[in-house]
């Protein structure tokens, strides 16, 4: 799969050359901060390993790669689809390297993911994306791309020593 996003960057399938960026990248605790538990910090080239482990089989494709110009990873993005009961709905994740962080390069992700899981998926009817409070950055990509705040989650997430709220934001497939 591969999705283009504007000014040369892209969204594409994961490959196994992708390693070294995605440690290289995501062994920083500002990365690692507003994300969850299975984001390791340190994050290690042996981690980096075992989530391309993870999706280089996965099927069906939902996770992928933010690549630049030179079609070079700088960062992820995908659903987690629901299952059962929670068919229709999929969780948005996304993460960027610092080093691109402000140049609106995930909103322009969002944009273009979002729409290709509604096409894909036709039973998906709500994407939805969990946001830890203090995380502006992320809340501003999501208003953007149209989701809306449906809550707050108070106390929800320990992160370190801090107890922080979870904000829940979604889209739906027909607004």
């Amino acid at each position: 799969m591969r999705l283009d996003i504007g000014g040369g960057f892209s969204i594409r399938s994961y490959r196994a050359d992708d390693r070294s960026a995605i440690a290289r990248l995501a062994d920083n605790p500002k990365v690692a901060a507003n994300l969850t538990h299975r984001f390791p910090s340190p994050y290690t080239e042996e981690d980096a390993d075992r989530w391309l482990a993870e999706v280089l089989d996965q099927t069906p494709e939902t996770l992928f790669v933010v690549a630049d110009e030179a079609d070079t990873f700088v960062g992820g993005t995908g659903l987690h689809l629901g299952q059962g009961v929670y068919r229709c709905t999929a969780e948005l994740g996304y993460w960027l390297g610092e080093p691109l962080w402000d140049r609106g390069l995930i909103s322009a992700a969002v944009a273009a993911l979002v729409p290709w899981g509604f096409a894909k998926f036709p039973g998906l009817e709500r994407i939805e994306a969990r946001v830890f409070s203090g995380n502006g950055a992320s809340v501003r990509v999501l208003e953007k791309n149209g989701f809306l705040l449906e809550g707050r989650r108070r106390n929800a997430v320990r992160k370190g020593d801090e107890l922080l709220d979870e904000l829940l934001f979604a889209r739906l497939r027909r607004a």
